[in-house]
């Protein structure tokens, strides 16, 4: 089959490597697979004027994912800002928007670029200004598939859309894997840092203040892509990496004895797979797939508050050293009932069948 996806960029973003993970596995499996992006843009001239003077900074380019390096020349990067059009995908069988702003691009290609699907990896109304032109593309004529029932749900409650097909996303246990865990002799906590609001990352800054207060020598691991912006700064007690390589990531993971995952709103989620398939028990709030994913043994679901937070970092912080490590063991073992494989045979499926049952509900 001959299958294209479309993405605006090609970072290390959740939704971006979910989308690179299946364009290598359908590749590994003989299906001719392009991955069309944008090039970088260019900060405008006043911008980088700005910053010469020291008057502002520029933001800096997200790292490319290294995941789409298997591509090779079937990775087309677009060297303007967009949209993509039809001189820049091959015909193809299949051709699928993997965000919201490349729906319309995907919805105005001619028939020889395939069969046309919108892969939904969160449901992003809430872009500011943009709420009326990213909620216009969910009723665009594309085959809907979601990642969570969550998204699927939102769909049908706000679209009339029904039978969207959910695949959930998944984790590979080879690359965030840290062997044998047994709980940490100073608690270690850790979360993701990003300056997106609905990430909720102040509050993970604050959960972690607080329990310091109460467990002095807490440790705190960090990653994120981004250097810490001025809104949102870090205490200089806690460890920050910036982009670290792959293998690092899963050192971070593995030497926390709690994930922290404080989302007010996710489509997904992905952090809480990779956390648990490193052995690392997860607190989370009800955002994304983490209901259907944090089910009390591998973690704890709570309100979206700090005080909920600290209060199980203590009990956690007081368990016998057997009982963390049966909530580990649980961890790894929801992880490993997920796969990318697996995942990409219903993606298949889903390809090669029509899906004539999406449609307007009746209202």
């Amino acid at each position: 089959m001959r299958i294209t996806f479309l993405s605006p960029f090609a970072s290390l973003a959740g939704g971006i490597r979910v989308a690179a993970v299946y364009a290598t596995k359908l590749q590994e499996r003989g299906h001719d697979v392009h991955f069309v992006s944008l090039a970088g843009k260019t900060p405008p001239l006043r911008a980088r004027i700005r910053a010469a003077v020291g008057m502002g900074r520029i933001r800096s380019r997200k790292p490319a994912s290294p995941l789409l390096a298997p591509l090779g020349e079937k990775h087309l990067v677009v060297p303007n800002g967009g949209p993509i059009t039809e001189k820049d995908v091959p015909d193809a069988d299949v051709v699928i928007a993997t965000y919201w702003e490349t729906a319309p691009w995907v919805a105005d290609l001619p028939p020889s670029k395939g069969r046309k699907f919108y892969l939904l990896q969160d449901y992003e109304t809430f872009k500011r200004g943009r709420a009326e032109q990213v909620s216009a593309t969910y009723d665009l004529p594309l085959e809907k598939i979601a990642v969570s029932q969550y998204i699927a749900h939102m769909l049908e409650q706000n679209h009339g859309i029904a039978n969207i097909p959910v695949i959930p996303n998944s984790v590979d246990t080879s690359q965030f894997f840290a062997g044998q865990r047994s709980k940490s002799d100073s608690m270690t906590i850790g979360f993701l840092y990003t300056g997106k609001p609905r990430k909720n990352v102040q509050m993970a800054i604050d959960i972690a203040s607080q329990a310091r207060s109460v467990i002095p020598d807490l440790r705190v691991n960090v990653f994120g892509s981004i250097a810490p912006i001025d809104r949102l700064p870090l205490p200089e007690w806690i460890s920050y990496s910036q982009a670290p390589p792959q293998d690092r990531i899963s050192e971070i993971y593995g030497s926390c004895d709690a994930w922290l995952f404080t989302s007010e709103h996710e489509g997904f989620g992905l952090p809480i797979l990779e956390a648990m398939a490193c052995g690392t028990p997860v607190l989370a709030t009800r955002a994304g797939a983490a209901p259907q994913i944090v089910d009390g043994t591998n973690g704890s679901l709570l309100e979206t508050n700090t005080d909920a937070f600290v209060h199980e970092l203590l009990r956690m912080n007081a368990m016998p050293a057997d009982d963390w490590a049966k909530m580990s063991e649980a961890a790894l073992a929801t992880a490993r009932s997920y796969s990318w494989d697996v995942a990409t045979d219903r993606l298949l499926e889903c390809l090669s069948v029509p899906t004539h049952s999406q449609g307007s509900a009746s209202r």
